[in-house]
């Protein structure tokens, strides 16, 4: 039989392991590759712009370097509207196509959030103005990938396509609406939204992320910005 005095030591040494865990999944960092990110002023690079509004995040990527690379995500560029910038998104299939008022949604969001397994798409939007036209200095920024760091970028955006059936799948669109929503293979839950997906891609590309914090817009942004500081400091 146990004495009351381990019983009682249990509790704060249950307690410290719970604080220890949140606290790395708080500052847990994937690594990413600044060279790989940041295509220097004098080298052949790619503009793109992080577009933040409030809550979700979308990527604004040159519809022309898309369709260069070829493959199925090229495809599925070459058969929207025209446009000569690519807005990309991602999130729950259902949820994130309905522009429904909120306050109707809400329990889809619930069974969104709290289901696991919940198919996704991925919105490509067309757009004919240049996003810093469109979008305010304080919800987007805006980097400069290296061809190496826009070639994993899209392969990352492209292995999130579902191709079983070949080819990519419209899975929804909105009446009057250029977007177009292509199924995807991976699934929406809490524990991966549409923020993680999109931290996912920047990661990709280079940029280091905190995948946890990043289940808010903000910290995105935020990652941008760091990467700016440490690409600009002198180095050794």
């Amino acid at each position: 039989m146990r004495s009351r005095g381990s019983r009682t030591g249990l509790g704060p040494l249950m307690f410290a392991a719970v604080v220890g865990l949140a606290a790395g999944l708080w500052t847990w960092t994937a690594p990413g590759d600044l060279d790989r990110w940041r295509a220097a002023a004098d080298r052949p690079g790619v503009e793109l712009h992080l577009l933040d509004n409030g809550f979700h995040t979308d990527l604004a990527v040159p519809r022309a370097a898309l369709e260069a690379r070829g493959g199925p995500l090229a495809e599925a560029v070459r058969s929207l509207p025209a446009g000569d910038w690519i807005l990309i998104g991602w999130g729950d299939a259902k949820f994130y196509v309905d522009q429904s008022p909120m306050e109707h949604r809400l329990p889809d969001g619930a069974r969104a959030f709290f289901r696991p397994g919940n198919a996704s798409v991925i919105m490509l939007d067309p757009a004919q103005s240049d996003p810093r036209a469109l979008f305010a200095e304080d919800g987007r920024r805006s980097f400069r990938l290296t061809p190496e760091g826009f070639e994993a970028m899209a392969g990352r955006l492209e292995a999130s396509l579902d191709l079983s059936g070949g080819a990519p799948r419209i899975a929804a669109a909105r009446a009057g609406d250029d977007a177009r929503f292509f199924a995807s293979r991976e699934t929406f839950s809490i524990g991966h939204l549409c923020n993680h997906w999109t931290a996912g891609v920047l990661n990709a590309a280079g940029l280091p992320v905190r995948p946890f914090r990043s289940i808010v817009s903000s910290e995105l942004m935020a990652a941008i910005d760091r990467a700016e500081l440490d690409t600009a400091a002198p180095r050794d």
